[in-house]
């Protein structure tokens, strides 16, 4: 990191510290004070994003994350928020661009893997999304992750059973 984008880091550093700490709303408050002084930190705009994506205020995220961008172009933490958050809302093809764009940039981003897994998966294309879920796999998340992706390629496989049903308890 070079002395400028550590200074915008550094500028974030607190809203980004609440966030990871589970105050949303102290680290809303806190990234807005810094972007309102600091338009061109994209730092600041991405971990905003978070906060309002942590919330489910997909749109609100979503602008953020583009705010971002607009500073930023190549930010692939903005990218995948951007795309999963375009996901949410339904707007696949866009979610699939931002998906492809940050593979362009690193081919074995695990998280560009997963965003276009998850949006092929929820698009029923199971082909596409279990070429992006396995090479996902071998990218080794952490637990969580990785339990939700097997459970998307067992559906993909057909290996779940029949669901339970009231009459069987």
């Amino acid at each position: 990191m070079d002395d400028e984008n550590t200074e915008r880091w550094a500028a974030a550093e607190e809203g980004i510290e609440r966030l990871q700490e589970g105050d949303i709303e102290g680290a809303i408050e806190e990234l807005l004070r810094v972007v309102q002084a600091e338009p061109s930190n994209e730092y600041a705009h991405c971990f905003l994003g978070n906060a309002f994506y942590e919330q489910g205020r997909w749109e609100k995220a979503l602008r953020c994350y583009v705010s971002a961008l607009g500073v930023a172009p190549r930010y692939l933490g903005a990218l995948t928020g951007a795309g999963h958050c375009l996901r949410f809302l339904g707007e696949h093809e866009k979610a699939i661009r931002m998906g492809r764009q940050i593979l362009a940039i690193d081919k074995d981003d695990p998280d560009g893997l997963y965003l276009l897994g998850t949006v092929f998966f929820q698009r029923g294309e199971n082909a596409a999304a279990r070429g992006y879920l396995e090479t996902f796999l071998l990218t080794s998340p952490e637990a969580e992750v990785a339990i939700e992706v097997e459970g998307m390629l067992e559906i993909i496989r057909g290996n779940l059973g029949e669901l339970p049903t009231p009459e069987d308890d």
